[in-house]
């Protein structure tokens, strides 16, 4: 069996060259506050991949996504070991699109924070009046640019996404600024009512897109994980303060109210951890994770 070493590691995933394709492998590891932890979160990765893959297999209809299979017996040989499967998904190459898009249904978190300063969230003004966790009269894109590990992302208004990416596709710029709004709104409005049918708010989340070989915008990275989005019970919703979550908020949230925390949860909390992620995968599949 050949050994392949990946090309690239992120914070929870590592990437494989496949030639025409490309292996994706969530792993267990767990950030906060862009910073990895020193835990790992068992079957975190799982969760990760099958979530994406039903997510991508919803939004065929309203653009393409990078997924080829999830199923290792389609992959090299070296990842038809235990630990891969199930956590694995090869895709199709794209050329990746230098922002972070990200969609806020809700009041919450840094938005919130940012609302009570000043009442805009990313340069956008909102309502008077609004209280923490609050449903937000329509979603708003706040994109950011994409930092490299240990550095923050910076949140960038609509119209500085165009300047950027015109930086990078000259002439571009804004006709690939408003598709990903115009995408990330569509995907978002789609999926979060069927969540709400299955009792879960997705109060906000991020999408990546890339480029095909055709110069086609498709979606990639991950989709709609407890990673990249907050999911709150829609049973005993009420705004006016914090939500419970089906996400890596609980892990936050212990690391914001003990600071000497060394980067490291106690194993009660990463317990609870895995246990919001697969009740959340549970209720949003209507299946057990196998």
């Amino acid at each position: 069996m050949q050994e392949m070493k990946p090309i690239k590691e992120g914070k929870v995933r590592e990437i494989y060259d496949n030639g025409d394709s490309l292996i994706m492998v969530a792993t267990d590891r767990i950030s906060c506050f862009d910073v990895i932890l020193n835990n790992v979160v068992t079957r975190k990765g799982t969760v990760l991949t099958q979530m994406s893959k039903f997510w991508f297999n919803m939004t065929k209809d309203i653009l393409p996504n990078h997924m080829i299979s999830t199923d290792v017996k389609d992959m090299p040989e070296f990842f038809q070991q235990e630990k891969f499967d199930g956590n694995s998904m090869m895709c199709r190459k794209l050329k990746m699109l230098p922002l972070e898009c990200i969609v806020r249904g809700y009041i919450t978190g840094s938005g919130w924070a940012s609302y009570k300063e000043n009442g805009t969230v990313c340069g956008i003004r909102l309502p008077e009046g609004l209280k923490e966790s609050d449903k937000l009269p329509e979603p708003i894109y706040t994109p950011s640019t994409k930092a490299e590990i240990g550095d923050h992302d910076e949140n960038i208004s609509y119209e500085q996404s165009i300047d950027h990416l015109e930086k990078y596709y000259p002439g571009k710029g804004k006709e690939y600024a408003e598709k990903l709004k115009d995408y990330t709104i569509a995907l978002y409005k789609k999926c979060a009512e069927y969540a709400l049918s299955k009792g879960i708010i997705i109060a906000d989340t991020k999408f990546e897109f890339g480029l095909d070989e055709n110069g086609n915008i498709t979606l990639g990275d991950e989709m709609l994980t407890p990673d990249s989005s907050r999911f709150w019970p829609a049973d005993g919703y009420e705004p006016g303060h914090s939500q419970p979550s089906f996400d890596k908020q609980f892990a936050r949230d212990w690391l914001k109210t003990n600071p000497d925390n060394n980067w490291t949860l106690p194993q009660e909390i990463v317990d609870k951890t895995i246990e919001k992620y697969l009740q959340g995968y549970e209720m949003l599949t209507g299946e057990k994770l196998a």
